[in-house]
């Protein structure tokens, strides 16, 4: 059983006037000038100026000019058409054409300096988006923005480069496609940002991300929130950067490192058991624990003692979540036993024995099951440092019987008492012949090596029909009984359930028959 994921940007899928160009509109592009950028893009996503916004204070200098342009020809006009007996003094007629005259001059020259001023502005709206155009197709980070449902509504061309995506391949895509969906790292850049939405999301984080064809690649990606109108989170925007295999290897390996040692530190473990059933009775006779981490990444437990064991610190991780257990299983009813799942490898640390004997948990309720996580390269150390525990009364269980050749290997080599049978082979096994077999022929192997079987992952009445008709006497599953991390639930366990009642579980005499013919030859 298992031990347990500045730019803003908006594209449509036609511009106006030409439906094969996407369109993304820029405002607030960082930057001093903070210009206001829009264009349609025939060649990807880089954005070209748009002089039609014009300056800050336009309106008002063109409210000026024709006020002054008003006032020259009503001057000039009154001048030429209005009688000249109205002006008594040739010094009047003087002063009104000059005074015209100014007028015009300057309406003229501020004309040709709105002009000039226009043409400069223009110049350096081009310049600024020709240096983001430079900015976005000669630079090795990639920029991209994701709306509040994760989407991507911009990407810039370097994707192409880094991960195999066309900018618009990616517009409209879930972040999960580029971003591996069980690495914690992608939720927790998230909630980075969302914490800090006026500035990046602390110096970035390390998140394993994905290649078009499938192979893995490292990023340290920095982003930040982006506020809609109204002031709520409307989504990310940031940038990524690949990191080379060195560099990514030793900061996916410090970073797990700490993380993994935050979890064990901090305590953020908690342990779930699911009852196991004697399937004659009807009885709860024992109890798998069930590492379940406190975190709001939603990956699961094996991620995080796979991470555990590339980095170096699987034993501690494993030893952290059976103490954890341990404490835990002293709450449970003390008929039942305590089965812990633990790899090979811990069973050689000489801190087991220590650990497992200053429990309150007595030896003979305690079960290993042991994971096939890591190969087994020599079986005679493992046994000889689990023959002392064995002779005192702890049990050995090999876990995920029937999936692989290794745990046929943990079999033979070491005797154990309890024999798991994978859900693999409990899935549909009343209905397929193959299975049917192979169970049978799994039953007769325990009882000739005097171990118990326990058909494990059992979740319809079929399956447990079937296991029982095949002679199976233990088992687990979501039909039987749920992981619960509450001890009201486990105090329940010990009262007796023949699996009948109103809801419909079959008893175990309504049993599926065997092959007819032996399956072992």
């Amino acid at each position: 059983m298992s031990h347990g994921r500045g730019l803003r940007g908006r594209s449509s899928a036609a511009a106006a006037g030409d439906p094969g160009h996407p369109r993304v509109e820029y405002p607030s592009v960082p930057g001093e000038a903070g210009s206001v950028l829009s264009a349609s893009l025939p060649d990807g996503l880089l954005p070209v100026a748009d002089a039609s916004r014009g300056l800050p204070g336009q309106h008002v200098l063109v409210c000026l000019f024709t006020v002054q342009v008003t006032f020259a020809l009503s001057s000039a006009a009154a001048l030429i058409l209005i009688p000249s007996g109205l002006f008594h003094h040739p010094s009047l007629q003087i002063l009104a054409g000059c005074l015209a005259l100014i007028l015009i001059g300057a309406t003229v020259l501020g004309t040709l300096r709105y002009i000039r001023s226009q043409r400069r502005a223009r110049t350096r709206g081009r310049g600024a988006a020709d240096l983001i155009n430079t900015i976005l197709s000669t630079s090795r980070e990639w920029l991209w923005v994701v709306d509040h449902r994760g989407t991507f509504t911009f990407s810039s061309r370097t994707s192409l480069t880094l991960l195999g995506y066309e900018p618009e391949e990616l517009v409209g895509q879930p972040w999960s496609t580029v971003i591996e969906p069980d690495d914690p790292d992608g939720a927790r850049l998230s909630v980075l940002a969302s914490q800090d939405p006026d500035g990046f999301a602390g110096p970035g984080v390390i998140v394993r991300c994905r290649h078009r064809d499938g192979s893995p690649l490292w990023m340290e990606v920095s982003g930040r929130a982006r506020l809609g109108a109204d002031g709520t989170p409307a989504g990310f925007e940031g940038t990524g950067r690949l990191l080379t295999s060195p560099t990514a290897e030793e900061a996916a390996t410090t970073r797990s490192r700490a993380r993994i040692r935050e979890i064990i530190s901090g305590q953020r473990l908690l342990t779930a058991f699911q009852p196991i059933h004697d399937l004659t009775t009807g009885h709860v006779i024992g109890a798998e624990a069930l590492s379940r981490f406190v975190s709001d990444d939603g990956v699961s437990a094996d991620y995080w003692f796979g991470e555990a064991s590339v980095v170096g610190l699987g034993n501690e991780l494993e030893f952290a979540a059976v103490e954890t257990a341990l404490k835990a299983a002293e709450a449970l009813p003390p008929s039942l036993y305590v089965a812990l799942n633990i790899s090979p490898d811990t069973c050689l640390d000489p801190r087991l024995p220590q650990l497992l004997e200053g429990s309150q948990v007595s030896l003979d309720r305690i079960i290993l099951e042991l994971t096939e996580r890591l190969p087994v390269e020599d079986y005679a150390p493992l046994a000889a440092a689990l023959e002392p525990l064995r002779r005192r009364g702890l049990r050995i269980a090999v876990d995920d019987a029937g999936s692989g050749f290794a745990s046929m290997r943990h079999i033979l080599h070491l005797r154990p008492d309890i024999i798991k049978l994978d859900r693999s082979l409990i899935a549909g096994i009343r209905d397929n012949t193959g299975q049917l077999a192979l169970g049978a022929a799994m039953v007769e192997f325990a009882q000739r090596i005097n171990a118990t079987l326990v058909a494990e992952g059992i979740e319809t009445p079929a399956e447990l029909s079937a296991v029982t008709g095949l002679g199976m006497t233990a088992g687990q599953g979501y039909l039987l009984g749920r992981p619960s991390i509450q001890p009201r639930d486990w105090a329940t366990w010990p009262h007796p359930n023949r699996f009948t009642g109103p809801d419909g579980m079959p008893s175990p005499g309504d049993a599926c028959p065997v092959p007819e013919q032996d399956p072992i030859s």
